[in-house]
């Protein structure tokens, strides 16, 4: 029987991998369970599959908790201290699927077991990814990607030689206002950026694949994970969301990974990798679907796209500014305190800020630096949009 350990329970990507789990009596035997602010959820989820152990990431929410798993004999915790003590209990598969940069230390710690970390928090290789994969190396574990493309792309390059791949072509649905006329977008509001065309997610995720900020953290997580030039990262706006991702090779073959727009298929790729399982997925009927469409995204409508080569080209710590501003202009953006288009203006305020003041490009990554970059950028993002400076 299995160990598994579940990062980010209560989100899209935890409940679909519990689903996956469910679905399977007897082969699985949870370990530990996280979540945020919704304990019913978690404390539900924990009953159902016998968890020894449920964190809440927020210590005001602890007695909720422990309220809701009276009498079940499951430990209930909350705090930093307690995900990471959860990340170091034996486990043979553990999903990372915390949203934003408060998934890296949890993920960083679970490396140290040597297991298998399936990896949905794309933030950890943007913020940290030579650190990330070089605990994995240093510990004997593996890193599987989760993300839908990164996934596609992994599958993609099985058999393969990454020294014959030319390029890599991840793909977007281009969100809500792929189709908006630009002047339009500085209006948009919070509802109409949260509703995705294709996909069933989390608000924030949604918001930033209407902004791109989500496909520019992907381009960077691409060369994080595969270790491919920038310059042979491409990303295509695909509004159907039913090719993930494309690898070229020096031959001119061009390999395309399709599926429904399901995000049980790339979760459950990683949790019977090296084998395949039959997923509860939907088949594509191509004849039906009758055609695919794709087209280059527009860099004046999604300035996250340009941030995002910037942001290679610099190196250093600038993966975790980058990560942290968006995260902070997002926050304003929902609180209703910045437009639509002033993220962007803000992320890229902030990168020049901190570049210009503290050399991102040479600093050394270590997860401390990397704590104290993102803090850092939090800081001077909330300064910005406190003092109207967009």
């Amino acid at each position: 029987m299995r160990r598994i350990t579940v990062f980010g329970s209560t989100g899209s990507i935890g409940v679909n991998t519990l689903d996956l789990i469910a679905r399977r009596p007897g082969e699985f035997a949870v370990v530990a369970l996280t979540g945020g602010r919704n304990v019913d959820l978690l404390a539900s989820q924990a009953r159902a599959h016998r968890a020894e152990i449920a964190v809440t990431a927020h210590d005001d929410c602890l007695p909720a908790l422990r309220a809701a798993l009276h009498g079940s004999g499951i430990e209930a915790a909350a705090g930093p201290a307690a995900l990471i003590e959860a990340a170091l209990r034996p486990a043979d598969w553990i999903m990372s699927a915390i949203v934003g940069a408060a998934g890296l230390a949890p993920g960083f710690a679970a490396l140290s077991q040597g297991t298998t970390l399936a990896l949905a928090n794309k933030e950890s290789l943007v913020t940290a990814g030579p650190l990330l994969m070089a605990e994995a190396a240093r510990h004997g574990a593996r890193i599987l990607p989760v993300d839908s493309e990164h996934s596609a792309v992994f599958q993609a390059l099985v058999g393969e030689d990454i020294a014959a791949v030319e390029r890599i072509i991840i793909t977007a649905s281009g969100g809500a206002f792929r189709d908006w006329p630009l002047e339009r977008l500085a209006h948009a509001t919070v509802a109409e950026a949260s509703t995705h065309p294709n996909w069933a997610m989390g608000q924030r995720i949604t918001i930033d694949s209407a902004s791109m900020f989500n496909k520019a953290l992907e381009v960077i997580e691409t060369r994080e994970f595969f270790g491919i030039a920038p310059e042979r990262i491409e990303v295509l706006v695909h509004p159907e969301s039913l090719v993930h991702a494309l690898v070229g090779f020096t031959d001119g073959a061009l390999m395309a990974h399709l599926g429904a727009p399901d995000m049980r298929h790339a979760i459950g790729y990683a949790l019977n990798w090296p084998e395949r399982a039959e997923l509860p997925v939907a088949r594509l009927d191509l004849a039906q679907i009758g055609q695919l469409t794709f087209r280059a995204p527009d860099e004046d409508r999604f300035p996250a796209l340009r941030l995002a080569r910037a942001v290679m080209a610099t190196g250093g710590l600038s993966g975790a500014v980058f990560n942290a501003a968006k995260e902070a202009a997002l926050d304003g953006f929902i609180a209703g305190r910045i437009g639509f288009l002033e993220m962007a203006r803000l992320v890229e305020g902030v990168l020049s800020d901190m570049s210009s003041r503290q050399g991102l490009g040479n600093a050394a990554i270590s997860l401390d630096n990397v704590l104290g970059a993102d803090a850092e950028a939090r800081r001077l993002t909330a300064d910005r949009i406190a003092q109207g400076r967009i």
